[in-house]
């Protein structure tokens, strides 16, 4: 029996020396993504996955994230929030659950919103890449700036002021129209800022037509626009809608100069639009020809993995990324409270869409592009300063 019991320690010993030699599993740092995978935009939703997962793997490829002098791996849990209002706010509440450290997402404004919601109660850190709507970061009830909700783009009162002025200064109008989806905060919103400035500035918008998401028709909107005399065509809504809106619009004559919002940013607008959009005008996050050499390194590493350039969502949602690394690295500890408050504390971060800090609030102090669409491409024209 004293035999059997020697054994039976003997063999425990060696089991826990055995398993002391083994690698210890590695730690890692949940991080959720929250996109538009399926339903109205799904090429943001594309780029937004192929940004966040080339950011990933970049850091793990690196060894992981140190913080508080260990070594993380990032654990990316990707969602499909369908462009859905309510899915994006159920995902959301999904990764509080699941233990995230932060949110990455949605990117919508019309999904960002009521996540925002969410992450806000829950104390989850959130950053939307592409929202610029500010009731993503702004508290319904008090008015005052969201605590745990951060953005990476500049908002729509910025965006509609940037237009506007565009409109008069660079384009000469003098009759402005608009026509946006009343149905959704972004395009309303943005819409509401640029007739604002214009009135600000003496000018009265001679027609403002409204549509609902999934409509199709515009000619009845367009006809009223174009018998109101407008020189130039305000459409703040999104890339797989625009097409249609500026074709209809040449289709019954219209001959004044059309603008759009950071929406019109990706390459499908061009793929629909073709020759219809030569030669009109949208703002941007940032303008691949004109790259800075963090812009250029990261446009080359995505080219490489996707075989295609990134657009303003996949250069946002990187920033995103980079962003939370930094904040992370600063907190120097895995709790969703420290992380927050070192996000609020950036000062300067040199990202691929420009250098941006935060002051008092989760919307970026940052500068805006003005494209222009030539030869089936999207060109550098002008920079806007905050």
């Amino acid at each position: 029996m004293k035999t059997l019991s020697a054994l039976l320690s003997v063999l425990l010993v060696l089991g826990m020396a055995l398993a002391a030699c083994q690698p210890a599993a590695p730690a890692t740092i949940k991080i959720g993504l929250n996109a538009e995978l399926t339903g109205g935009i799904p090429v943001v939703g594309e780029s937004c996955k192929n940004a966040a997962e080339l950011a990933v793997k970049e850091v793990n490829d690196a060894g992981g994230l140190e913080v508080g002098g260990r070594k993380y791996k990032i654990e990316l849990i990707v969602e499909d929030n369908e462009d859905k209002a309510e899915s994006a706010a159920a995902v959301t509440q999904k990764l509080v659950t699941a233990g995230v450290l932060a949110m990455i997402g949605p990117n919508a404004s019309r999904n960002a919103i009521p996540a925002a919601e969410v992450a806000e109660s829950s104390k989850m850190p959130m950053i939307s890449p592409w929202s610029t709507n500010p009731k993503t970061t702004l508290d319904a009830k008090t008015g005052q700036p969201k605590q745990f909700v951060f953005r990476a783009g500049y908002i729509d009162d910025f965006q509609g002021r940037v237009l506007a002025k565009f409109a008069i200064e660079q384009l000469k109008s003098t009759r402005p129209a608009v026509l946006f989806d009343v149905a959704s905060e972004y395009n309303k919103g943005i819409a509401e800022f640029y007739k604002k400035t214009m009135e600000e500035n003496g000018i009265q918008v001679v027609a403002y037509e409204t549509y609902t998401t999934g409509d199709k028709d515009f000619s009845a909107q367009l006809t009223k626009i174009k018998e109101a005399g407008a020189d130039s065509l305000f459409l703040p809504n999104y890339y797989s809608e625009v097409p249609l809106q500026v074709q209809q619009a040449h289709k019954i004559g219209f001959t004044g100069t059309i603008l759009g919002s950071d929406s019109w940013g990706n390459l499908e607008l061009i793929t629909l639009c073709g020759p219809d959009c030569e030669g009109l005008y949208f703002t941007a996050h940032y303008a691949s020809d004109i790259a800075t050499p963090k812009a250029q390194a990261f446009i080359k590493a995505y080219e490489a993995a996707y075989g295609k350039t990134p657009d303003d969502v996949a250069a946002l949602t990187y920033d995103s990324f980079g962003l939370l690394f930094q904040a992370i690295q600063a907190a120097g500890q895995l709790d969703r409270q420290a992380v927050r408050n070192a996000l609020a504390a950036i000062t300067a971060y040199e990202g691929v869409t420009g250098t941006m800090q935060f002051k008092g609030s989760g919307d970026p102090i940052k500068s805006a592009v003005i494209l222009q669409i030539k030869g089936g491409k999207f060109t550098y024209f002008t920079m806007a300063n905050p």
